[in-house]
């Protein structure tokens, strides 16, 4: 844990109230870091995947002899110190060239973490499609049945999508739909990142026609070794607060249409105890039988 002093001043107040826990989180920030040696590769890589990150990162300039998967404390640290839930930690060595770890803390503590191999890569300046817009939200993908059929693999897609995510939005409009992240698992130890741009063209409907342009960077992955949370803890992690938990409503439900159909229950009525209200009109009145017309009273 990273150690507080006492509170002098209100904008110090202010960054620890920004840290602190709340009900609606704030967009995730991402940490960038490299090991204790890099080469180009990596260099490039991360500073493409930096770009695609922008506003919501952080990036330490000096190298660091940060081995994760021996002790996980110093990232978990460095984290926690600049506000950052997401890292990714660039290395090359002799035994593990062209790594990148990417990995996820919650709580104070590591989540889950992959370490990947660059296998085959393109830098993003090597095409010649538009680049990724400032703060963009990017739509992901992910492609083959490893994502379903392997447990690692999925737990591996479900990072990739958090850490690419960007910032949360509840509309999106179609022109602001700009990049498309692909996700594709070759098997159950090799991955590819494809990056495209949608391009809107003219069709003879009110749709337009969709055309994808890569845009890169385009990086083949091996899955080298992984540190992922056990069921417990990443079901912790993603529950949901109470409060933000929208109360269910009996016998309530909703067609196909959108239509809200409710069903309401209305128990036996006793009318005998309604109490009406008695008009003169409607009062009974006692019968008088009428004498006949050829009768005539008698006189006493």
């Amino acid at each position: 844990m990273v150690r507080v002093e006492k509170i002098k001043t209100k904008k110090g107040k202010r960054v620890l109230d920004e840290r602190a826990s709340k009900t609606v989180e704030n967009d995730k920030k991402t940490l960038f870091c490299r090991g204790t040696k890099t080469n180009e590769i990596i260099n490039h890589a991360m500073m493409d995947l930096y770009d695609m990150k922008k506003p919501l990162t952080t990036k330490m300039d000096k190298h660091n002899p940060y081995h994760l998967f021996e002790d996980e404390t110093p990232i978990v640290r460095a984290g926690s110190k600049f506000d950052t839930s997401m890292f990714v930690l660039g290395s090359n060595s002799k035994k593990k060239p062209n790594c990148l770890t990417f990995g996820r803390t919650y709580d104070g503590q590591l989540l889950d973490m992959a370490e990947l191999r660059i296998t085959a890569y393109k830098s993003a300046s090597n095409f010649e499609t538009s680049k990724m817009t400032l703060g963009s939200k990017p739509c992901i993908i992910l492609e083959g049945s490893a994502f379903e059929s392997d447990s690692d693999m999925k737990r591996i897609g479900n990072l990739m999508i958090d850490w690419f995510r960007g910032p949360k939005t509840d509309t999106i409009r179609l022109e602001g739909l700009e990049t498309v992240i692909v996700f594709t698992a070759l098997d159950d130890k090799s991955l590819a990142l494809r990056v495209y741009r949608p391009l809107l063209k003219k069709s003879s409907t009110a749709t337009p026609r969709v055309e994808l342009a890569e845009m890169g960077p385009s990086i083949n992955f091996e899955v080298m070794r992984k540190k992922l949370a056990d069921d417990a803890l990443f079901k912790l992690a993603c529950k949901k607060p109470k409060a933000l938990m929208k109360k269910r409503r009996k016998n309530l439900s909703e067609d196909v249409f959108g239509n809200q159909l409710a069903r309401v229950h209305v128990g036996k009525q006793r009318t005998d105890d309604i109490q009406t209200r008695k008009v003169k009109a409607l009062r009974k009145t006692p019968l008088v039988e009428a004498a006949p017309e050829n009768e005539i009273p008698m006189e006493e």
